[in-house]
């Protein structure tokens, strides 16, 4: 069985902090400033994508207690979905990757991100079939060794079996060290991504000697 993982931010959906920044400082009356200052600049988040919160609301408790700005979860999610643009040619080839095998999330995201992905991503949920992996449920972010053998531990696929598409490329290097495929998805200069590279990096992945 092969696995094809996606990453979600800039590989699949367009990413961009800074409209999602001034919208939670909108709906939680308080600065921008004093969010990035503090959950942010504090590391905060980078603990919430290691699990730090096991749910959704110990996450907004924890971002109300530290920032001031009480959001419920829909709230969280309009602010997050206003960053997220979707890629419709990088959409298309996982879809494409769900008739040559089995396709997942692989992504450094909070405990809310997951929950919110019937919301956040409808162009993918429902090809995902729970297959929705993230950094908070397996306990690591990309690129530690520790979650590209979690991920692929729930599969019970061959590192030589999965490949990861992803922006980042410590990211890629690291899928690549415990013996992954990895495709590094990355904007172009004229703002465009190159999905017909990611497409033909698919295909010579499903296509390999074995």
């Amino acid at each position: 069985m092969d696995v094809y993982f996606f990453d979600c931010d800039k590989t699949l959906y367009d990413y961009d902090f800074h409209k999602r920044l001034p919208k939670l400082a909108e709906l939680g009356g308080v600065s921008q400033y004093r969010l990035a200052s503090t959950w942010w600049a504090g590391g905060f988040e980078r603990a919430a994508e290691i699990g730090e919160y096991t749910t959704s609301e110990e996450y907004l408790a924890a971002f109300a207690e530290v920032t001031g700005a009480k959001l419920t979860l829909e709230e969280w999610q309009v602010a997050r979905k206003a960053a997220m643009t979707p890629i419709p040619g990088a959409i298309a080839a996982l879809h494409e990757a769900a008739t040559l095998g089995t396709v997942s999330l692989l992504s450094n995201n909070p405990i809310p991100f997951k929950d919110s992905l019937p919301v956040l991503t409808p162009e993918i949920v429902d090809v995902l079939q729970d297959n929705d992996l993230v950094s908070a449920v397996l306990g690591a972010r990309k690129p530690e060794r520790r979650i590209y053998t979690r991920a692929l531990g729930r599969f019970g696929v061959r590192p030589e079996d999965a490949i990861l598409f992803d922006d980042s490329l410590p990211n890629v290097e690291g899928a690549r060290a415990v013996g992954m495929h990895a495709y590094h998805f990355v904007k172009q200069d004229d703002g465009t991504f190159d999905t017909e590279a990611m497409r033909d990096a698919m295909h010579a992945f499903a296509e390999r000697d074995r």
